[in-house]
């Protein structure tokens, strides 16, 4: 009996929160899902729809060609794999830029694909140079590499279209409070047609969803998320040309951010001539 009463006073002297506060987290939360859920409900496309994208994205970083599934840029510290040309860091070496191609390869070995010796035996890129990439060209273990990238460009496609759908959510909880409906409304403007699902999968591929720190210069972003925050529009119909004058408007900017020694000037008008392919430009 005594022990009853210890527990009742107890009980009452703990604050009251429990109802009010349960109820807030759980609409709050209920909120941030629908959100969240209604980015996966509004990319509608077909299979074939999704490939055609793949191809695209492949013409805009390999020209479309099986030699272009395996690249490693002057100038950069990493190997360029796949239709995405997906970042591999080399063991013991990390950039700034978020690394893709385990991710690509962890997806397709998922669905099935039977992956190649070389990528069974190494977790990180086995070149440690664009030296010894290049040096490489035409080992083994690269041909192998690229047959097996050109055997699964649907499934690298499919990759793409998950990575666009993981984006949103990352983007959302990056944005100020006050601009996350305007994000998404952009986003959902896009993301309505197949042309407007292309620009955002490419795009966010080309040059990812802008929530890094380390995916900035002087403090200004060139993500998807900072093209997005660009934009004003509501029209369905004028939703691609807006995103493609937004991303011309965040990449010289980027250029013109960029520390002296990036030269980076010299990638923008390749940039520029991409995002001009949103429109069909």
């Amino acid at each position: 009996m005594l022990m009853d009463k210890r527990r009742t006073s107890r009980e009452q002297r703990r604050p009251k929160v429990g109802r009010s506060w349960f109820s807030r987290t759980l609409c709050a939360a209920s909120a941030t899902i629908f959100c969240w859920s209604h980015a996966w409900s509004a990319i509608a496309l077909s299979h074939d729809e999704v490939v055609n994208i793949g191809k695209k994205i492949w013409q805009n970083e390999c020209n479309g060609t099986v030699a272009g599934l395996t690249a490693w840029n002057e100038g950069e510290d990493f190997a360029s794999l796949g239709i995405g040309h997906f970042i591999w860091y080399p063991r013991g070496k990390r950039g700034p830029f978020e690394e893709s191609f385990p991710k690509l390869v962890a997806f397709v070995s998922k669905r099935g694909a039977k992956l190649p010796a070389v990528l069974l035996s190494n977790k990180s890129c086995p070149w440690n140079s664009r030296a010894d990439f290049l040096a490489a060209e035409n080992s083994p273990e690269m041909i192998q590499l690229r047959r097996f990238l050109a055997d699964t460009v649907d499934l690298q496609a499919e990759f793409l279209l998950a990575r666009l759908r993981e984006a949103l959510p990352k983007m959302l909880a990056e944005t100020a409070p006050p601009n996350r409906a305007r994000v998404q409304q952009q986003f959902d403007r896009l993301s309505r047609t197949p042309q407007g699902c292309y620009a955002l999968i490419d795009y966010v591929n080309f040059k990812g969803e802008g929530v890094l720190p380390t995916e900035r210069y002087r403090g200004q972003g060139w993500g998807l998320l900072q093209v997005l925050e660009t934009m004003q529009g509501e029209s369905d119909s004028g939703a691609v040309a807006e995103f493609a004058r937004a991303a011309r408007a965040i990449l010289t900017r980027r250029v013109q951010n960029a520390p002296p020694q990036r030269h980076e000037s010299r990638w923008l008008s390749g940039w520029l001539r991409r995002v001009n392919s949103y429109t069909g430009g």
